[in-house]
């Protein structure tokens, strides 16, 4: 009877430990990525990708106007990586000690372009001061790069003063497509890739050269991550051949 209860003891204590073996499992790093508006839709591909080949790594993305997310790294608000659509978001992070300077690059382009509805009669920028435009979607300049941009390029224009009471403005790019796309705007500045991804606005036309800042997206790892070196393996795939690809087809230029 000892030599069975012994048995079934020791039986017990095996399995109980292999148990305990098989169940023990690293948690997955959370990397918070801020993320400007604009790249919502390559961010998510990217994430699909990254995931798939870095298992023991989870993104989060937080996608808002970069002004939005420069306000809310300031305040502590969690995020290990941070690509605005502007350079003056990251140099205010940086005037502030937030970034790792080192790990700053300048990582894409785009471009700014004038979006109407599909049946839309305008055909340059000079049409928005016509009678038959009632309002025109920006991004708010002060905290959306696109909207800054576009300011910028009406201003060279000569055409802001005039335009700006048609102004309506969004929190972010992606609030300006939607005007559009929803007819509550009868145009809207935005950049070629968010005009990219939808079927419901034509590009009537793009921002002359020189008519505003370049438009260049940096990005960099916040200084208080937890996880530096898998931000910055992050940031290092999105330089590769495989995220350029995937960069370029929603429109962006890449930055070597």
């Amino acid at each position: 009877m000892k030599k069975t209860l012994t048995f079934l003891i020791l039986a017990l204590f095996v399995m109980v430990s292999i148990a305990g073996c098989g169940g023990t499992k690293e948690p997955a790093t959370e990397l918070n990525i801020s993320a400007a508006a604009s790249l919502q839709d390559a961010a998510g591909e990217l994430k699909t990708l990254y995931e798939t080949k870095n298992a023991g790594v989870t993104l989060i993305l937080n996608t808002a106007s970069s002004g939005t997310l420069q306000k809310q790294i300031e305040e502590g608000a969690p995020a290990d990586l941070f690509i605005s659509a502007g350079k003056s978001q990251m140099d205010a992070l940086s005037q502030k000690g937030l970034i790792i300077e080192e790990s700053r690059k300048d990582l894409l382009g785009n471009e700014l372009v004038l979006i109407a509805g599909k049946d839309s009669n305008l055909a340059k920028f000079e049409d928005l001061a016509d009678a038959s435009v009632g309002q025109i979607g920006i991004g708010t300049p002060e905290t959306v790069p696109a909207g800054k941009y576009a300011k910028e390029t009406l201003t060279n224009l000569n055409l802001w003063e005039q335009l700006e009471p048609k102004m309506v403005p969004g929190k972010d790019v992606r609030q300006v497509l939607t005007y559009v796309e929803s007819g509550n705007v009868d145009a809207g500045l935005v950049y070629r890739t968010d005009a990219a991804v939808s079927s419901n606005v034509k590009i009537i036309a793009a921002a002359p050269a020189g008519s505003s800042a370049p438009i260049v997206y940096p990005m960099a790892v916040i200084k208080d991550t937890k996880h530096q070196s898998e931000a910055e393996d992050f940031a290092a795939f999105l330089t590769t051949d495989e995220a350029v690809k995937v960069f370029e087809k929603y429109g962006f230029k890449v930055l070597k």
